[in-house]
């Protein structure tokens, strides 16, 4: 009981096996996810808001810089851990930090969108990213294989971080161009610390963790749009509501089906296929998320509170889902199935892209859904590239 007692305590954070046995993500990466969770509904609210009031172009571009902030610290939590998840009281603790810098980055969501106030939000990353570093220097003490590794990446981490926090003093003229630099430095930290000896992640566990995570924000999306559907419902559009609502239920159904359509695990074989997988999946998330932004921009156009066009709200959820299904198209569809699923999902994309200009595009959109969902159905009958190969 002794011992049990003290590897609960502390453990030594020694590289964990990529193919362990049963690998599943575990209650505080859970945990993690769904407080992460509450920094992504924020920026989707704002993103909803400042569609609906006209403000295209700022709301796109908050939104897209919110959420990279958040993707990225969510991502290299996810990977650092399917390597060296001790699941011992200090690295819980560590976990737990970063968790208070998500939701630091939730609440300054709302001042960044409405004043271009970027200061709580970067504290919120920077506690993030900071709790990260103390991870990897435990990491460069106790797993000297990879200490080298484990040094680059706290070294690069911090320094990006400094630039983060001097980039709050530059001119507001700068503020685009400096996020676009420091964003790529951020990027390339993994490509340059996984070099002398990469991390060890599990191939079925980093497909889980985007899979629960995926899972998350698709239901963050449905809130969103259930939200704004019931807050307009009493505006005597009930009819044009319903449709509206069922379409939309159409359409995240569908984004599910296809997602998990088949495992991803067997694309991860190796780092490359595993940066090229996981930084894709930013256009699958992002993607997930505006959709249901969009649905409530839809709900305010249908209740007559919007102040864009039709042919705009339309566009507010036919960008994301086109977005959506030309990434999975890309990182899942492409390297799974041969032939006529290969060439429906170009074609819906740009079927869903034309679909604003019809007299009810969020059900044609909601059709065009349904209908490559039979598509791959019908196509899963035959076997993959890989049972060929076999």
């Amino acid at each position: 009981m002794a011992d049990a007692t003290r590897r609960m305590l502390y453990r030594p954070m020694t590289s964990r096996s990529p193919d362990e046995p049963h690998r599943a993500a575990t209650p505080l990466e859970l945990f993690f996810d769904l407080c992460f969770v509450v920094a992504v509904a924020q920026a989707a609210a704002e993103l909803h808001h400042a569609v609906s009031e006209n403000h295209i172009g700022h709301g796109v571009l908050g939104f897209l810089m919110v959420f990279f902030a958040i993707w990225w610290a969510w991502m290299n939590f996810s990977w650092f851990a399917s390597a060296y998840d001790t699941d011992d009281v200090p690295y819980r603790l560590t976990t737990m930090v970063q968790i208070a810098g998500a939701l630091i980055l939730a609440a300054g969501v709302p001042r960044a969108f409405e004043h271009g106030d970027f200061l709580i939000i970067t504290i919120g990353y920077v506690v993030m990213r900071l709790a990260m570093v103390t991870q990897w220097l435990r990491v460069a003490r106790q797993d000297p294989p990879r200490r080298r590794t484990a040094l680059r990446y706290a070294a690069g981490i911090t320094v990006v971080q400094l630039g983060w926090v001097l980039r709050l003093l530059l001119p507001p003229s700068w503020g685009l161009a400096s996020f676009v630099v420091m964003a790529l430095l951020d990027i390339l930290v993994p490509l340059w610390a996984e070099r002398p000896a990469p991390t060890r992640w599990h191939p079925h566990h980093i497909a889980e963790r985007y899979s629960l995570f995926t899972l998350i924000v698709l239901g963050e999306s449905v809130l969103a749009a259930t939200v704004a559907i019931e807050g307009a419902s009493g505006t005597g559009h009930n009819a044009a509501l319903i449709w509206l609502a069922a379409a939309g239920l159409v359409i995240v159904f569908s984004m599910w089906w296809l997602y998990f359509d088949r495992p991803a695990h067997d694309l991860l074989t190796s780092l490359k296929a595993g940066f090229s997988w996981g930084y894709g999946h930013f256009f699958i998330l992002v993607a997930a998320a505006a959709v249901g932004a969009g649905l409530a921009v839809a709900a305010d156009y249908d209740s007559h509170v919007a102040h864009v066009s039709g042919v705009a709200a339309a566009y507010a959820v036919a960008v994301p889902v086109a977005v959506y299904l030309l990434s999975l198209w890309v990182l899942q569809v492409c390297p799974h199935h041969r032939g006529l699923v290969v060439y429906a999902f170009p074609v819906t994309v740009a079927l869903v892209l034309l679909a604003p200009f019809t007299p009810a595009p969020i059900q044609v959109i909601a059709l065009l859904m349904a209908a490559l969902v039979s598509v791959v159905v019908l196509a899963s009958r035959s076997p993959s590239p890989a049972d060929l190969d076999h």
